[in-house]
């Protein structure tokens, strides 16, 4: 079912990017539109389909895709709807090859079809809508995406209640939700499309994909019944057209149910079957993802040789690896499958092409983040200066009001004496408390400052000591297993030296422990996928066969600064370390959850629990070093415990 995750990005990256609202039955559909050109019909109606099947070779053959654009555009002579549609499938020709010109095409469109209201303006338009999200997916995220398809492209297909573009997008929408986890809300949306499509578009092309699209819901759920229901009815409308290019999206699903149902022998055919599809019809990128399954399910044959060559011809082919994301996964897969099969050295020329790339990867993941801080610190300082001359400003009114006022004061001071003795009298004693009160402010920011210094020394350190571990004597030690290894396969008996091979597990333990301390000292997740990743890794590294751990993360913002993610992961290891150390617990709950400005935790767990004045008593470093965090992200604790376990509850303010 991993493998299953891996692959669902790279599968909706494709459906989002290539999947076209094109009949199943190809053949009459392009038949009609090529005679309507060589027919002396309308030049209206020869721009449209000269349109059309512009968008359906975009991604078959390229130059015959162009030409008909631009023989659809020799047809417009002045009509505006004529010259949005124009704008819009030269988009769709871009959308695959120039994300950026494909993005000013569908504005272009978009903003011609807003000024014509009739029903296929609008419903292109909510395409128009839906694909120029996807052109800002890499940059602006799938909420931008999803905000998009819920506030453009729906509301405008909606004034036609039962129109198959609503139904389409229903479908996108419910894709977007499989790849983010949200199965029931995915299901949901994938119902609203069935509602549609089965009531008036029985034969679709739509209702096809929703089909598809439920059934591989369920496979990432390992619900293969559900999936095989939908899969047999998507099976139904896809049979009597052999000829069809969507075929290969029906066999890519059936492989990805015979993973989900372990059927590994089984698939093998099937993959076959799609392959020839995708080959047909030049659909590369699903061609290499119906490659990248077929070497996983030979590398879980140990058919060692067979899955290797496949992986490497996926490597070399390119589609996939033109993402450096797939490729470093498609290195790592390599580096294991040669230690599988006793092939070290190439392992270790895997490995590193893995760690290069990993390390480039991170590299341009840091330039992001400071340029991200350049720029809010260059908006904040705009601010700062605004404020600072608002201030000035206010300053001077002040300054002319004091004037004013004194002026008048000067007539009524004879009356206003013993008030005003009063009212000195009153300024004093508040003046008073007020010092008194910034004299503590000003020990508790000293005190903050200091926790701060400290805290930030010790991550620097521990940073320091972990990538010294992980990069150089790890490293070196990695190294040397391997050297060994190699040696010992070409000058050593395994049954006659059984001591040195026992040497070798050890070391070998050696390396395995010593890069654990390292991630425990600084976790390379937190930095790389944020605070709930890490907290998921941090409990399934504790969690063992007598102790259970139930991690419940709710709405965590992967946008906190650093610093406060890397104090709120120290905390959580601390109160983890306590609970499993000391509680000496078999089952806790850990529940995480973020409200705008406040962080709040809690842990609870069945141990033997301590005195309830025990955190005053005990000079234990990890509890002081506990406390201090929380003090320094101005939080609270509270601790109840008693024989039947401790729950522990804290508040942070993550807001400054």
């Amino acid at each position: 079912m991993k493998r299953l995750l891996i692959l669902l990005s790279i599968l909706l990256s494709f459906a989002l990017q290539s999947q076209q609202i094109i009949p199943l039955n190809e053949k009459p559909y392009l038949d009609s539109l090529q005679n309507i050109i060589k027919s002396t019909a309308p030049k209206t109606s020869k721009a449209n389909a000269s349109f059309l099947l512009s968008n359906y070779y975009r991604n078959i053959d390229s130059l015959v895709s162009k030409q008909y654009l631009e023989n659809g555009k020799t047809l417009i002579h002045g009509d505006t709807f004529l010259l949005a549609k124009y704008e819009y499938y030269r988009a769709q020709y871009h959308l695959d090859r120039n994300k950026e010109n494909a993005a000013i095409y569908y504005q272009r469109a978009i903003k011609t079809l807003s000024k014509i209201k009739n029903e296929e303006s609008d419903l292109l338009q909510a395409s128009a809508w839906y694909s120029y999200g996807v052109t800002q997916k890499d940059k602006e995220g799938y909420p931008f995406l999803v905000k998009t398809i819920l506030e453009k492209s729906i509301p405008l297909a909606k004034k036609y209640e039962n129109s198959r573009n609503l139904g389409f997008l229903y479908t996108q929408l419910a894709v977007i939700l499989t790849y983010n986890a949200e199965f029931k809300k995915s299901e949901d949306y994938n119902d609203k499309a069935l509602k549609i499509l089965q009531n008036h578009y029985p034969n679709s092309a739509e209702l096809f994909f929703t089909y598809l699209n439920f059934a591989n819901n369920f496979c990432y759920q390992a619900k293969g019944d559900e999936a095989k229901k939908f899969l047999d009815k998507a099976e139904k409308l896809i049979t009597p057209y052999p000829e069809s290019s969507v075929n290969a999206f029906y066999y890519y699903a059936r492989t990805l149910y015979c993973i989900t149902r372990q059927k590994n022998a089984e698939a093998l055919p099937i993959i076959e079957k799609g392959i020839f599809y995708t080959k047909k019809f030049n659909q590369n990128l699903l061609a290499q993802m119906f490659y990248f399954n077929k070497y996983d399910i030979l590398r879980k044959l140990k058919r060692y040789e067979e899955a290797k060559e496949v992986l490497e011809d996926v490597l070399t082919e390119k589609s996939l690896a033109l993402d450096l994301a797939n490729r470093k996964t498609i290195y790592k897969q390599l580096s294991a499958l040669n230690e599988e099969m006793g092939n070290l050295k190439g392992a270790l020329v895997w490995e590193q092409k893995y760690s290069k790339l990993n390390d480039s990867l991170n590299t341009e993941n840091v330039k992001l983040e400071i340029n991200k801080i350049e720029s809010k610190f260059n908006a904040a300082e705009k601010e700062r200066k605004i404020a600072t001359l608002n201030a000035e400003k206010n300053q001077k009114d002040l300054e002319v009001n004091k004037k004013n006022s004194y002026l008048w004061g000067l007539s009524l001071v004879l009356l206003l004496v013993i008030s005003l003795l009063i009212f000195l009298f009153i300024i004093f004693r508040k003046n008073k408390k007020i010092n008194a009160q910034k004299i503590n402010e000003i020990k508790q920011k000293e005190e903050l400052s200091l926790t701060k210094a400290i805290l930030d020394g010790e991550e620097r350190e521990r940073e320091r000591i972990a990538r010294d571990l992980h990069d150089g004597l790890g490293g070196m030690l990695a190294g040397v297993k391997i050297n060994f290894s190699t040696w010992s396969a070409n000058h050593l008996d395994p049954e006659k030296d059984k001591e040195f091979y026992k040497i070798l597990g050890q070391l070998d333990r050696s390396v395995s422990e010593l890069r654990h301390v390292a991630r425990n000292l600084m976790p390379e997740s937190l930095l790389n996928f944020g605070l709930e990743t890490a907290l998921n890794d941090l409990c399934e590294f504790y969690n063992r066969k007598d102790m259970e751990i139930d991690f419940q993360a709710i709405r965590i913002d992967k946008k906190l600064p650093i610093n406060i993610q890397l104090n709120i992961y120290r905390i959580i290891q601390e109160l983890l370390a306590n609970a499993i150390k000391h509680a000496a617990a078999s089952s806790i709950l850990l529940q995480c959850s973020q409200s705008e400005k406040n962080f709040l935790i809690t842990i609870e767990d069945n141990g033997k629990g301590f005195e309830s004045n025990a955190e005053q008593k005990t000079k234990s470093m990890g509890l002081r070093n506990l406390k201090n965090r929380v003090d320094y992200l101005k939080g609270n604790m509270e601790i109840h415990s008693d024989s039947q376990g401790t729950t522990v509850n804290i508040e942070l303010n993550i807001n400054g």
